[in-house]
C-alpha cells in the first residue's frame, strides 16, 4: 500500500494485538516527508502526521503522555491531568485507560511492557545509555510496585532499533537479559534494525543525526 507525506504506516506486534485491553503501535518513517534536518524542525514536521496517524489507529480523542527523553533511567507515572511532555523522563508507566504512552526513537529501542491483566503499562526508551542505566529493570519493578504484577504477569517487546553489524554495541540483547532477570517470562523481539531499512525507519547514525523520529504508542482501553 503506498503512503502520502501526510502518512505514517503502522506496524504492530503479535504479542500485544492478543492482549486485549491493550492497543499499541509503533509508527515508522512518514514516506516523501522532508526531515533532514534538526530535531526541533522534524518534530515540528511530524507532530500533525503523528496525530493523524495515532487518530487513524485507535488512539483518538486520547491524550497523548510524552517526555523530554534525556537517555536516562527515569521512570515517571503519568495522569491524564499532567502537563506534556514531562522533563528529563525516558519511561512512563500509567494505570489510567484510554491514556496514550508516547516514546521517539531513532535508532533507541521503545520497550513496551504491559500486564496481561490490564492493570497497567509502561513504555520505555532504552538506547545504549538508558539500558546501561537499567531503564527496564526499573521500569518493570516501577509497574509491578503500583499495580500488584508480578513480573510473570507482564508481557515486554521490544521495538525495531539498531543493532549490529550497523551498531558496535547490541543493547536489545542486554534489554533481553534485564527483562528476564527481572523475572518476566514472556519477552519478544521484532529483531528488525533501524539502520538497515532506511525506507521503513529513520536512524539518528545512518542519517547523521539529521532525520525524524518513529512514534511508539500504547495504551489501555
Amino acid at each position: 500500500m503506498s503512503s502520502s507525506p501526510q502518512e505514517a504506516p503502522l506496524e504492530t506486534f503479535p504479542a500485544l494485538d492478543a492482549l486485549a485491553p491493550i492497543r499499541a503501535g509503533f509508527f515508522r518513517r512518514a514516506p516523501g516527508l522532508d526531515v533532514q534536518t534538526d530535531r526541533d524542525t522534524a518534530m515540528a514536521r511530524l507532530a500533525g502526521i503523528h496525530r493523524a496517524a495515532l487518530d487513524r489507529a485507535g488512539f483518538a480523542r486520547m491524550p497523548l503522555a510524552s517526555a523530554v527523553q534525556v537517555h536516562g533511567n527515569s521512570v515517571r507515572e503519568v495522569f491524564g491531568s499532567d502537563k506534556f511532555p514531562v522533563p528529563d523522563c525516558d519511561a512512563l508507566m500509567t494505570l489510567e485507560h484510554r491514556l496514550c504512552l508516547g516514546i521517539y526513537v531513532a535508532d533507541c529501542a521503545a520497550v513496551f511492557i504491559a500486564d496481561k491483566l490490564g492493570r497497567g503499562i509502561a513504555l520505555a526508551h532504552s538506547g545504549r545509555k538508558g539500558t546501561e542505566l537499567g531503564i527496564t529493570t526499573r521500569s518493570i519493578q516501577t509497574l509491578c510496585s503500583k499495580t500488584g504484577a508480578v513480573p510473570c504477569d507482564l508481557v515486554v517487546q521490544i521495538s525495531p532499533c539498531i543493532r549490529p553489524p550497523h551498531y558496535e554495541v547490541d543493547f536489545a540483547a542486554e534489554i533481553r537479559r534485564q527483562a528476564a532477570s527481572a523475572g518476566v517470562i514472556e519477552i519478544h523481539d521484532c529483531l528488525r534494525c533501524t539502520a538497515s531499512d532506511p525506507a521503513a525507519y529513520y536512524s539518528y547514525r545512518k542519517e547523521c543525526g539529521k532525520t525524524g523520529r518513529l512514534l511508539a504508542a500504547m495504551a489501555m482501553i
